[in-house]
């Protein structure tokens, strides 16, 4: 009766092993992440403008990079399947929480929507004004005098009671004070104005004054006839390309599409100038799945510095063509510099 007893405990003690190791296999998270192909959903749900609906055939779609932390199963599969990678978390999250890094993206959205819609507008020569509000804080250096005080998410709106209208401003302004110098930091947290002083610090690899952040510009955008924007849940900047052509399109009420599928990727700014986004190849395979015919790809002319230390450097635009020429043979792949690239492309 004992030996069964310890036979059955054995067999129970096996069976839970084996399915711990299962369950782990599938479930256990590890400290990497996974990219693969996303979605290309049609930008005509996320624009709204009334009076101006887009009710013709085609899509302008916006194209998305999957993004899941590791599991052993996921890892396993994304290291023998070609179109999937595998990211370290400090490159995906800059060693933020997934808090902070949520909210980060989920900024570089608006902005990216803010300044399709100015860049849209221009162009349609319609009502448009920018106001800008200051810097946003992406990060904060660990040993930052002000790391107590600013959060990524706040947004600075004056440095000794000056503000400025672009971020240049602001570090021309900081890096002509002396190290060591007191200053005083206006800013905006969770909606309530906020000061905070202490003393600058040396910017790592200069001599110059800084307070220890990294940002970017914090602007607001109004338009007339009135346009709304809702991503859903994606996060980023690299949509601003595909905004800017749905939302001029709505206002101007011009049939660029022709009834095709045009896909894309690339940030804008308020120049027009389209810029690089990373997982373009991702967004190529994402794009051919949804039937897309034609694909804008940014392209910026590597300059010789970065040719010097980046031998084999590979351009959004040329990792788009031979990713395509592979998986989407009959894709046409457009190089664009410029938000009126695009738009002269499709006209003609």
């Amino acid at each position: 009766m004992k030996r069964l007893w310890h036979r059955a405990g054995r067999q129970i003690l096996v069976t839970v092993a084996l399915v711990g190791a299962v369950l782990a296999f599938f479930f256990w998270p590890l400290p990497k992440y996974i990219e693969g192909p996303g979605g290309a959903d049609d930008l005509k749900s996320f624009v709204s403008m009334p009076g101006h609906a887009d009710k013709r055939s085609g899509k302008f779609m916006i194209t998305s990079v999957a993004l899941a932390q590791a599991r052993p199963a996921s890892y396993l599969y994304a290291k023998f399947n070609p179109t999937f990678s595998v990211e370290s978390a400090d490159t995906v999250t800059g060693g933020e929480s997934n808090a902070t890094y949520d909210r980060v993206q989920n900024f570089y959205m608006q902005s990216a929507i803010n300044e399709s819609i100015y860049t849209a507008y221009k162009a349609a020569d319609k009502t448009v004004s920018r106001q800008y509000l200051g810097i946003y804080v992406l990060n904060v250096a660990k040993n930052s005098p002000f790391v107590k005080s600013l959060k990524v998410g706040d947004t600075v709106t004056k440095v000794n009671g000056r503000h400025f209208n672009s971020m240049v401003g602001y570090q021309h302004y900081i890096q002509k004070q002396e190290v060591g110098q007191r200053a005083t930091v206006t800013y905006q947290h969770a909606g309530k104005t906020r000061e905070a002083t202490a003393k600058l610090m040396t910017l790592p690899g200069t001599k110059k004054a800084g307070i220890g952040i990294t940002l970017t510009d914090n602007v607001k955008v109004t338009a007339k006839p009135k346009v709304t924007v809702n991503p859903g849940n994606i996060g980023g900047p690299s949509g601003g390309l595909m905004f800017s052509l749905q939302i001029y399109t709505q206002v101007t009420g011009k049939n660029l599409r022709q009834g095709r599928k045009i896909a894309g990727t690339g940030t804008v700014d308020s120049n027009g100038d389209v810029g690089e986004i990373g997982g373009i190849d991702k967004k190529i395979i994402a794009a051919k799945r949804a039937g897309a015919t034609v694909f804008f790809a940014p392209y910026v002319k590597p300059t010789k510095l970065l040719l010097k230390y980046e031998e084999h450097h590979q351009t959004n635009y040329q990792l788009a063509k031979s990713t395509a020429k592979k998986y989407a043979p009959n894709m046409k792949v457009v190089p664009v510099k410029n938000f009126k690239d695009a738009v002269n492309y499709l006209e003609k």
